[in-house]
C-alpha cells in the first residue's frame, strides 16, 4: 500500500489539501486505532509513517515493541528531516 492509497482509505482523497479539518481528524483517529490493532509489521510501519508525516504519530516505544522496528522508525525520521533541508 502506498501513501496515496492510505490517504484515500482514511481521508477520502489523495490530496490532503482538499480534506476538511473534521475529516482529517476523523481519519487520523481511525489510523491510530488501526495502528493499535494491526499485526502486520509492514502495514503497521506504513500507518505509523503517515501519522508521523501528519505530526500525529505515537512515541516509538508505544508504537513498536520490536527494537528493530523502532530503529527503522528512527531512520525514517532522520530521512524525513534530511528531506526537509
Amino acid at each position: 500500500m502506498n501513501f496515496d492509497d492510505q490517504f484515500r482509505e482514511y481521508f477520502g482523497s489523495a490530496d490532503l489539501a482538499r480534506v476538511t479539518p473534521p475529516a482529517l481528524a476523523a481519519g487520523i483517529e481511525r489510523m491510530r486505532v488501526d495502528l493499535g490493532l494491526e499485526r502486520d509489521r509492514g502495514r503497521r510501519f506504513a500507518l505509523w509513517a503517515v501519522l508521523f508525516m501528519l505530526g500525529e504519530a505515537p512515541d516509538l516505544d508505544v508504537a513498536f515493541a520490536d527494537p528493530a522496528d523502532r530503529d527503522a522508525a528512527r531512520n525514517f525520521m532522520d530521512f524525513a528531516a534530511r528531506a526537509e533541508d
